[in-house]
């Protein structure tokens, strides 16, 4: 069941997580542990199993709010790291690395709202068994 419309969003919050891991090369938060890094490296193995555990729903939410926490997390680190930066939040050739798990976060809530929607479809048709 690869083909619904929950796995596309959870491939682009993995997509983003990518792109995060692309362009998060030059952000260095706690000296030289790379924070960024291991997360999305987490968050791409944490995704990539939620779209293939697909015949379980409740694991496939609860990966997905996992991912959701994990991303939280590096708003916040990556807001810390902003706010750090020489020139202030104004300075305009900051990146957008923020911008990044956003992006995730509204992917896997729609995410959710889908397998949610998904989990009363298979229960109501359990009941007329």
């Amino acid at each position: 069941m690869l083909q619904r419309i929950q796995t596309i969003w959870v491939f682009l919050a993995v997509l983003a997580a990518v792109f995060l891991f692309v362009t998060g090369q030059d952000v260095a938060v706690f000296g030289t542990i790379p924070v960024i890094n291991i997360a999305c490296v987490a968050l791409v193995l944490v995704g990539l199993l939620s779209v293939f555990s697909f015949k379980n729903r409740k694991r496939q939410i609860l990966l997905n709010n996992i991912s959701m926490i994990i991303n939280a997390l590096l708003i916040g680190v990556l807001a810390y790291w902003l706010l750090n930066l020489s020139g202030g939040i104004q300075f305009p050739e900051k990146g957008i690395e923020p911008v990044f798990p956003l992006i995730a976060v509204i992917c896997l809530l729609i995410a959710n709202v889908y397998i949610r929607r998904d989990e009363r479809l298979v229960k109501s048709v359990d009941r007329l068994r």
